[in-house]
């Protein structure tokens, strides 16, 4: 009875939903019905067969018999959470047909009672993932991904059916007996424990991450991964993302666009086409939307679709379709689905979302699609997540902390420095951050010195035209300030790579002039956008301990191993480790592919003599030549003349501030007067 939930001035008892309205809900209602029975059904059958031990030809007589019913009741789990999630989301489907209809059929009643004399009791207003109806294009989506799921499933049931027997190698050694296009790496781990199982967040075989529940197809390697390993937080983070862009796909019904996991949780970027942005005071009600997906544990399956396919089932979406069109250039791709939301990803994932045990939303912003202003505004929300509530309490804590220690609130407190809205990204050094400033600056002068460098200094201002031939204008423009003079454009320069080169060729060199070592610390500007710049850590004005080394190919590995020399002895002295990465050609690169090899062989010899751990980023490197990150980019100016650009010490000062500005004390002793916590160095008790 509508009288139940209104009170007002009318005497409303009831209201007659007309009966077209009422056929179109049961025609509606019908045709979901009928599909997800059909679904239903299948399912059922899959668990009976289950039930019956009909594996498919997976080889249980080579496991005990104990484990092999711990794999039989962890596959007969995961389809009933689909059973359940199938039976929640079509009681969450009828329950919002009803409301709607109702509060349509109300409306006429009460739109001339006034607000206060008002007071509607319905039982979603409690649940704010219940107010918003999925929007129109889920249905359609889900549709289409339901019948090519059944054509995966069935072509799936086939190579299961002629599986073969396959080994398994583990990295202690043992090998395991499993089958291929059957045997999934949960099965295996819960053959070998079932807290093993539970607690692993993915696998890799073959050294390539790979789902839990996804079949081995052939002879491979496995590895079972926790939370604790970096690849596992990676893959925990990502699927925490697809949590987050289900709970804002219901609550604000727009497009969802990039939901990578970042270095510390995951953000999801959604354009809200004519609607406000996104507020912190909805943060809690997100926060409910994803609790409830967490507690339904829906799974998460992959399916390889075609291009063609995809742009259809995608075809609400601009943004998907232009990721399609410009970033897939394979015949297929593959997409993943968890509950309602099915999105493009490359994967993997954990099984189902009841793995994420604690996820927090903490921040918001506005971007650009790609980092381009002129491009179209998302709306990003930032969150983090773990396998247990203490972990993110602890993180919490630690935020905390780190907004007492943050570096603008630092520089504010004890006079270094301060930003002004007339110079955006551009910080101003007052007396005594100067002096921190400056005694950096001089501890590297000293320090190139006495390593054979020579400073220079060299213009801001360069035309356009050597920005071309360097091949910067092309690639990096939009990131630089440029502005007419005459007939020409110039620009400010944001490196010092091109200036250093016609420092070089200005006049003919001996070889007997090499290694020429160049140090430079000139003014670069870079037109970062406004909404990116954070502190001293993203600036617009800044200087580098900025130099380039003019060396022959065979000079190559000795001019490193002086780099890597001087990286160790300055990051020793600031108390800083570091991480040695050698990133090797792109496909797309300038130059000869021969010199490309033999510097790439020249890097990986120093690096192994250096002695430090460093890892290979295949296809990380720069257009113009390879990288050794942490200090140096590489790149070849002529058939017998290589370049380094290297940034071996600080990089740029203003970042090197930033991490200084409390340690080491010698740096900043000042800090020590402004600190209640110090009266016994400065010997009073409050400064």
């Amino acid at each position: 009875m509508i009288g139940s939930i209104i009170s007002g001035h009318i005497p409303l008892f009831s209201v007659r939903i007309p009966s077209a309205v009422r056929l179109k809900m049961a025609e509606r209602m019908a045709a979901r019905l009928s599909a997800q029975e059909e679904q239903i059904e299948a399912l059922s059958r899959e668990i009976l067969r289950l039930r019956d031990g009909l594996t498919g030809g997976f080889d249980f007589s080579t496991l005990a018999s104990g484990p092999s019913l711990d794999a039989l009741r962890a596959e007969n789990e995961k389809l009933q959470y689909r059973l359940l999630h199938l039976s929640r989301s079509l009681r969450a489907e009828q329950e919002l047909e009803d409301s709607a209809a109702l509060r349509a059929h109300i409306r006429p009643y009460t739109d001339h009672i006034t607000p206060p004399s008002l007071s509607l009791s319905l039982s979603v207003s409690h649940a704010p993932e219940q107010l918003n109806p999925w929007p129109a294009f889920v249905s359609g989506r889900l549709q289409l991904y339901e019948r090519l799921k059944k054509e995966s499933d069935a072509l799936l049931v086939e190579r299961a059916a002629g599986g073969h027997s396959i080994s398994v190698q583990l990295p202690d050694g043992q090998t395991l007996k499993a089958t291929a296009w059957v045997s999934s790496p949960y099965q295996l781990a819960c053959a070998i424990s079932q807290a093993l199982a539970d607690s692993c967040v993915i696998a890799r075989v073959n050294g390539e991450l790979w789902d839990l529940d996804r079949p081995l197809e052939t002879d491979c390697s496995l590895e079972l991964l926790r939370f604790a390993h970096e690849d596992a937080q990676a893959v925990y983070w990502h699927s925490s993302a697809h949590i987050l862009g289900e709970a804002m796909e219901q609550f604000y019904g727009g497009c969802l666009c990039y939901g990578p996991p970042i270095e510390n949780g995951f953000y999801y970027d959604m354009f809200l086409d004519g609607q406000k942005g996104v507020s912190s005071t909805e943060f809690g009600d997100l926060e409910n939307i994803c609790r409830s997906i967490m507690k339904d544990k829906q799974p998460f399956e992959r399916l390889e679709i075609s291009k063609e396919t995809l742009l259809e089932m995608f075809k609400y979406n601009k943004f998907k379709c232009r990721i399609l069109n410009e970033k897939v250039s394979t015949p297929t791709t593959t997409v993943y689905r968890c509950g309602p939301l099915i999105d493009l990803c490359r994967g993997p994932h954990v099984r189902h979302t009841g793995k994420i045990k604690a996820l927090k939303i903490y921040k918001n912003s506005s971007t650009y699609w790609e980092g381009r202003s002129d491009m179209e505004t998302l709306q990003r929300i930032y969150g983090i997540s773990f396998p247990d509530g203490k972990m993110l309490k602890e993180w919490e804590r630690f935020q905390e902390e780190a907004k007492n220690r943050d570096h603008r609130k630092i520089g504010k407190d004890q006079e270094l420095f301060f930003f002004h809205d007339l110079s955006p990204g551009s910080c101003f050094f007052l007396p005594r951050g100067a002096y921190i400033y400056n005694t950096l600056t001089e501890f590297i002068r000293e320090e190139y010195s006495r390593r054979g460098f020579q400073e220079v200094a060299s213009p801001n201002i360069y035309n356009s035209k050597l920005w071309e031939t360097s091949g910067h204008w092309q690639h990096y423009s939009e990131n630089m300030f440029s502005f007419p003079v005459e007939q020409d454009v110039f620009a400010l320069k944001p490196m010092n790579c091109p200036g250093h080169c016609l420092m070089f060729g200005h006049r003919p060199r001996s070889w007997r002039e090499l290694p020429l070592r160049l140090a430079d610390f000139g003014v670069l500007h870079r037109n970062e956008l406004s909404g990116t710049l954070t502190g001293l850590t993203r600036v617009r004005r800044f200087q580098q301990d900025d130099a380039h080394i003019f060396c022959t190919m065979d000079q190559i590995e000795s001019e490193m191993k002086g780099c890597l020399d001087v990286l160790r002895c300055v990051y020793d002295v600031f108390g800083f480790s570091f991480q040695l990465h050698l990133s090797t050609r792109p496909e797309k690169f300038l130059g000869d592919i021969a010199v490309w090899n033999q510097a790439e062989k020249q890097l990986e010899n120093s690096l192994n003599e250096f002695g430090e751990p460093w890892k290979l980023n295949p296809g990380d490197g720069a257009f113009y030549g390879p990288k050794v990150r942490n200090p140096s980019d590489l790149y070849s100016l002529h058939k017998s003349k290589i370049i380094f650009h290297t940034l071996v010490s600080l990089s740029c000062v203003c970042m090197c501030v930033c991490v200084c500005l409390v340690r080491p004390l010698w740096l900043s002793p000042h800090q020590s007067l402004n600190n209640r916590d110090c009266g016994d160095l400065t010997g009073c008790e409050t400064c």
